[in-house]
């Protein structure tokens, strides 16, 4: 049995930074505070930390439960209109090759299709509604389940072993994303990592994160399929 553990953002889709701009819109609407996103980096980070780094530089305070509780829920409140809004701007886009490749996947005997994002579950899939891919993710490990990326994949792992019946070998489990935490998280979790410059990160900084393996885009599928080992 194979798993495939999928990040989000820059890797299944581009959504025109729509989580950012809930983020920065649910910050400004709860604590007055402009453009919180701009003094810290999503890229590669769970929901989980930057609603942490969000509300920290908006009110110099570390978030009580209470208070990551209520940015979240207006976090996710806010999403749907900005994953609307990047449909309508055309700046919601999916990497060259990826359909193509998912429904080849989906029809391959072996294979688990899972979600590895540092989103939270339903942000995920609001995030993924207007390409489709749902269908494809049966499960997942989320940004709800930890702040720390590693232990999010062992989640998914988990989750795919029960939907198998059957124990998976972290050799035959694959992390697929497009910056270097997603190749560091996957590393540090004991899984293979393969790194797609459809995202955020630059190809150098790709390359010297030393995945398993390095593709441009999801373009080849009997490449990938090789990767796969299926």
């Amino acid at each position: 049995m194979k798993v495939l553990l999928f990040d989000i953002d820059g890797t299944l889709i581009l959504a025109g930074g729509a989580g950012r701009k809930a983020l920065n819109h649910a910050a400004k609407r709860l604590y007055g505070k402009d453009d919180v996103c701009g003094e810290f980096s999503l890229a590669g980070r769970t929901d989980l930390w930057n609603f942490s780094a969000a509300y920290q530089v908006a009110t110099g305070r570390r978030p009580s439960p209470i208070a990551m509780a209520r940015l979240r829920r207006e976090y996710l409140r806010l999403l749907p209109r900005y994953v609307r809004r990047a449909q309508r701007d055309g700046t919601y886009i999916l990497p060259v090759g990826i359909r193509p490749l998912l429904k080849r996947l989906k029809r391959t005997p072996g294979v688990l299709l899972g979600l590895g994002t540092g989103n939270l579950k339903k942000g995920a899939h609001i995030k993924l509604g207007p390409s489709g891919f749902n269908e494809y993710f049966r499960f997942g490990g989320f940004g709800c389940d930890s702040f720390h990326r590693p232990a999010i994949l062992k989640k998914a792992v988990c989750r795919a072993e029960r939907l198998a019946g059957e124990r998976v070998s972290p050799q035959d489990v694959f992390v697929i994303g497009d910056t270097p935490h997603d190749v560091s998280a996957g590393r540090k979790a004991g899984f293979q990592t393969i790194a797609v410059g459809t995202g955020f990160a630059t190809w150098e900084s790709l390359k010297q994160a030393k995945p398993d393996h390095l593709a441009r885009d999801f373009r080849g599928i009997a490449k990938w399929l090789k990767w796969f080992g299926v």
